[in-house]
């Protein structure tokens, strides 16, 4: 007398309870996942959209200050640190100016954009009112790249190794 159960009585393997349906176009459900998340980013109203935007094309980490009229005042705000190959959100509204001002430093503290316009900065993170006499009010006097943005409401600037 054969006491064998029947293969077809038996349990499955616990290898094969587990396994999953495959699709027939592994990768594509993830990629048109993806495809939708972004265009829904794009086209969805009340979504945060960085208005002035600073792209590092170099090799270095750079340290940004930015300069700008607020309420009718000159105004630096500083630090954004921006790595190699990233670019970071600085100003977040609609433009309302025309021209932004940057002043950009490598990891040592050198100047690595060449302006002409003077305005404060300070060592550590800041907000700073006024472009007259740094010095006097414990500021550094630095030397800002004007950037005209042809009054648009966005503007990206790409920082790259020979930047005027």
């Amino acid at each position: 007398m054969d006491l064998r159960i029947p293969r077809i009585l038996s349990r499955p393997s616990p290898r094969k309870q587990r396994s999953r349906p495959r699709s027939p176009f592994p990768g594509r459900m993830t990629l048109a996942a993806l495809f939708g998340a972004a265009l829904f980013s794009i086209l969805s109203p009340g979504m945060a959209r960085a208005e002035f935007t600073v792209c590092n094309q170099t090799l270095d980490v750079v340290n940004l200050a930015v300069g700008q009229k607020v309420d009718n005042a000159d105004q630096t705000d500083g630090w954004w640190t921006i790595g190699a190959n990233q670019c970071v959100n600085v100003i977040r509204e609609e433009l309302t100016n025309r021209y932004i001002y940057l002043y950009a430093t490598d990891v040592f503290g050198h100047a690595i954009l060449n302006g002409s316009t003077e305005m404060c900065i300070d060592r550590r993170r800041f907000s700073i009112r006024g472009i007259e006499e740094c010095w006097q009010r414990g500021h550094i006097a630095a030397r800002f790249v004007e950037v005209d943005t042809q009054e648009q409401v966005r503007w990206t600037y790409f920082l790259t190794g020979s930047s005027p």
